[in-house]
């Protein structure tokens, strides 16, 4: 079985200021999904009060946040930054695209923007069976795993892409791969039973600026001829998208 390199084995948190790079060791932690104290004291060496203080602390800033269940998560200010550092002239016409997306497949419709090293979700209509699986605006994922991730890099100039791939859970050769069909494809749901569709938002140049996603039932977006279907309804909406994108 592969075994996937932690946050700490990976990333370096030398600022020289203490306390903010048991912040920074703290958000990559997070940067994998919502954890609780526990895991983060178990990944990261924090003493329980100094993670729990932090975290506390950053929740505080809205760079942390939680969910039902108590655990923390990336909060929503990476989104804000994403829309403030891309403008919302596109966001503008994401709603009623994102929303005949969602009634056309009965899936869950969103879009994704890299943000410092990121894939944040700034715009989403969810569908009405996704309740376990909705993804509030302003989350925060690394962009190392999924199709959104491998949309927002198959198609960065070569030394960006190879950043990207230094931490990836896909190689090389997949993100060619969706290069060459234009669209990608994984898995996900908290029962393993989930599928996510991606495409890219292209602005001027055909520069790619956001990924946009259906996620759903894996009988719904994983197999059968409704997936080329999807793909096509999705490139199409993408298309409107980007033709609003100010860059």
């Amino acid at each position: 079985m592969t075994t996937w390199p932690s946050p700490t084995d990976t990333l370096r948190h030398d600022s020289g200021v203490a306390v903010l790079d048991k912040a920074s060791l703290l958000l990559s932690v997070l940067e994998d999904g919502p954890a609780s104290v526990s895991r983060i004291v178990a990944l990261t060496g924090l003493t329980r009060p100094t993670a729990h203080r932090l975290a506390l602390a950053l929740q505080r800033l809205r760079l942390v946040t939680r969910d039902a269940r108590g655990r923390f998560l990336l909060g929503p200010r990476l989104g804000e930054m994403a829309v403030a550092e891309h403008g919302d002239r596109m966001l503008e016409q994401t709603t009623p695209v994102l929303t005949e997306l969602r009634d056309a497949t009965h899936s869950s419709a969103r879009l994704h923007r890299r943000c410092e090293g990121h894939q944040v979700c700034v715009a989403a209509a969810e569908a009405a069976d996704a309740e376990e699986d909705a993804v509030p605006v302003g989350t925060a994922v690394g962009l190392w795993t999924g199709p959104v991730a491998q949309v927002l890099l198959a198609w960065e100039e070569p030394d960006v892409l190879y950043q990207g791939l230094v931490r990836a859970r896909f190689t090389a050769a997949m993100l060619a791969q969706v290069r060459h069909r234009g669209w990608a494809q994984g898995s996900g749901g908290p029962a393993g039973d989930g599928a996510t569709l991606a495409v890219p938002v292209r602005g001027p140049g055909g520069r790619v600026v956001a990924a946009l996603s259906l996620s759903g039932p894996r009988t719904r977006l994983r197999t059968g001829p409704r997936v080329r279907e999807f793909t096509a309804t999705m490139i199409d909406a993408a298309m409107r998208l980007g033709e609003a994108c100010d860059g």
